[in-house]
């Protein structure tokens, strides 16, 4: 089991950065927004199917086989397709850059220049930011893995609780789609600080939402209409950033030969920090803020709820801690953005555009022609 969840996940890291590199190659800067805010949708819908599948086919069995390894199956020939279908475009842009390529290359000789060109895309002022701010932003979405214990603790039933947690990934899929659809209307009219000032907006707001929903609202059951009603507003506002901003500005700060190197090395940077979140929450409960682990067995009910009661609001305050300190330094380190985000979009289109000899596109994108030239780097930061 250690050895295929393992396989898993080399396969999805193998696959989600080509699949972010596909949707900025198939699309243009004023629709860029969209069309990422749609892909994060399919994600969303994707997880809580796969999860209801999957919960569904456990405890039957198809056939003599066990409905859990049949869903593992599924999941393995559903990954394979998506392997197969980017191989398929993979091979359409090789066919159609033949003419310009020489001859194949070795593996050691792909190695070599990958690293190279992780090196190129590592000394972009802009990405550095973008990591920068992934570190802390992405913290927060981490230990919101702790909500639907957060919501037990309250005292919300199973079924209540799976609701309002429906409810908050419809929400950040809706905020998805809004922040796309905001960033590129916006980057039409303020080319260079639109994206940006929507970010700062975005994360800024789940400071005084995630105030609202775990520390004003009421440790109580009847609540849940409010509970829902805060749930939705932080999904639908905290959201935008990866569809209004970091995938766009992603794709053009940097030539389109790079961009599955550059959302590779984003989505790296950023797993490791948030792999963190879990066990700082559980720490900051625990010793900060007196979360108690066990209970007596012999005590009496209402103590047990009275304990409950008082767990939640320590996990409460603990959750708090870990999205508003690090959404206050993810607002204030997208600050950097306005100074290097303009020159780092120029240089990108003027490498684009030598290696391609083509235009620009719509929306301020250079040439999107998949055209090497030479091996290293000439007009990123040395």
């Amino acid at each position: 089991m250690v050895v295929t969840a393992a396989l898993n996940g080399v396969g999805l890291a193998l696959q989600i950065p080509a699949i972010y590199s596909f949707v900025a190659d198939s699309v243009d800067g004023t629709s860029r927004g969209m069309a990422f805010g749609w892909l994060m949708v399919a994600g969303k819908v994707g997880t809580v199917g796969g999860t209801s599948l999957g919960l569904l086919m456990a405890p039957t069995s198809f056939l003599g086989m066990p409905g859990w390894r049949l869903a593992f199956l599924l999941l393995a020939a559903a990954g394979a397709a998506v392997g197969v279908s980017i191989r398929s475009f993979s091979d359409g842009k090789a066919t159609a850059a033949a003419t310009t390529t020489p001859s194949a290359k070795t593996v050691r000789q792909e190695l070599q220049e990958f690293a190279r060109e992780a090196k190129a895309v590592l000394r972009v002022p802009s990405f550095q930011v973008i990591v920068a701010q992934g570190l802390t932003g992405s913290f927060p979405w981490s230990a919101l893995s702790f909500t639907a214990m957060w919501l037990e603790l309250v005292g919300f039933s199973h079924g209540e609780t799976a609701a309002l947690m429906a409810l908050f990934k419809v929400a950040t899929s809706l905020g998805a789609l809004l922040g796309g659809k905001m960033g590129d209307a916006l980057a039409g009219r303020l080319k260079n600080s639109g994206r940006i000032i929507l970010a700062q907006i975005s994360s800024g707001s789940a400071v005084p939402l995630a105030a609202v929903l775990l520390l004003a609202l009421p440790n109580e059951p009847s609540t849940t209409a409010k509970h829902g009603a805060a749930l939705f507003a932080l999904g639908l506002m905290a959201s935008w950033n990866p569809s209004s901003t970091n995938g766009p500005i992603l794709a053009e700060i940097v030539p389109p030969r790079s961009r599955t190197s550059v959302y590779a090395l984003d989505r790296t940077c950023e797993a490791v920090l948030a792999s963190f979140a879990p066990p700082v929450v559980g720490i900051l409960a625990e010793r900060l803020y007196g979360y108690e682990l066990a209970r007596p067995a012999a005590r009496a009910a209402v103590a047990a709820v009275e304990t409950e009661r008082r767990n939640a609001v320590s996990l409460a305050r603990a959750l708090y801690t870990a999205i508003a300190v690090p959404m206050v330094l993810c607002c204030l380190i997208y600050s950097f953005l306005y100074c290097t985000y303009p020159k780092d979009r120029e240089m990108a289109q003027a490498e684009a555009t030598a290696q391609g000899g083509g235009g620009a596109r719509p929306g301020g994108e250079g040439s999107d022609t998949d055209e090497e030239g030479e091996d290293e780097r000439k007009l990123l930061p040395q």
